[in-house]
């Protein structure tokens, strides 16, 4: 994203807008500027703000007169009032900012808008957790914070070298350049975007050790990480082996979330429902 700073007029609205606080007004300048390092692409100044088409010399004269008689004169808070923002095409590797920033935007691997992934709360439409598994959502940053690939390739890292299987239908999975090793392509590892999710799934038997050493990582992080755990149900709507588990490790656990199942179930067993818990 660009601001025109022939249109800028330094009204400031947009530096609110902005969920990773990358835009500010330079006091040099005397105009809006993005902090490219900063934005993720994520497109909320530019679709967040209505934009209007005043002049920008009449608007930039306005204000400095009504400063001058010690008055206010400033736009409505959710208005660009000069149109100052130009969207730029995006290459690769900036591109792959909005892919997981904006979330009108599907990803290219997976067609899926967002981050890219159903995650294993769709799971009694996707089955992708099946009787005697436990599908873990490792989720990296979120607005105001975000994440850096190479935080990301850390705990790629360190799950590849425990064994663990990534789910293909995930976009971080589709950016490793070595599956078995979980290693990303190099040119992406300086990019930042808003947040994202790795997927990996194991016998339930290792739910406490996986848990354990997402502990022991995300202490090297500079984001914040949620973890999530997806596992089946039985017939009766109940889990009692996965549960126990959680619960010993200091979760308490609540049934926060039901899914109505509108779904179309597309695999070709009749699966059972899925229950998710955030911990």
């Amino acid at each position: 994203m660009k601001i025109n700073p022939n249109k800028c007029v330094a009204c400031g609205n947009c530096t609110y807008v902005c969920p990773m606080g990358a835009i500010y007004v330079d006091p040099v300048l005397k105009r809006a500027t993005i902090d490219r390092d900063e934005c993720v692409e994520c497109y909320a100044c530019y679709n967040g703000l209505s934009q209007e088409h005043l002049n920008p010399t009449m608007v930039r004269t306005l204000r400095r007169i009504f400063a001058l008689m010690r008055v206010r004169f400033d736009p409505e808070p959710d208005v660009c009032p000069t149109a100052a923002f130009e969207p730029e095409e995006l290459t690769w590797p900036r591109i792959v900012r909005r892919a997981f920033s904006d979330p009108r935007v599907p990803h290219e691997s997976t067609g899926v808008e967002g981050r890219g992934t159903e995650e294993v709360k769709t799971n009694d439409v996707t089955g992708r957790v099946q009787v005697g598994e436990v599908g873990f959502t490792i989720e990296f940053g979120r607005p105001g914070v975000g994440v850096r690939f190479n935080e990301i390739q850390q705990v790629c890292w360190a799950l590849a070298k425990a064994g663990v299987a990534f789910e293909k239908k995930n976009p971080i999975t589709s950016l490793m350049t070595d599956v078995t090793t979980g290693t990303l392509g190099e040119d992406i590892l300086g990019e930042k975007v808003m947040s994202a999710i790795v997927e990996i799934k194991v016998p339930v038997e290792r739910t406490e050790e996986i848990i354990r050493l997402m502990w022991e990582i995300e202490k090297k992080l500079d984001t914040v990480v949620a973890l999530g755990v997806g596992t089946r149900c039985d017939e009766h709507g109940e889990e009692n082996i996965v549960a126990p588990i959680l619960e010993r490790l200091g979760y308490k656990l609540e049934r926060a979330k039901t899914n109505a199942g509108l779904g179309r179930v597309n695999h070709s067993a009749i699966q059972r429902s899925t229950e998710a818990v955030n911990v």
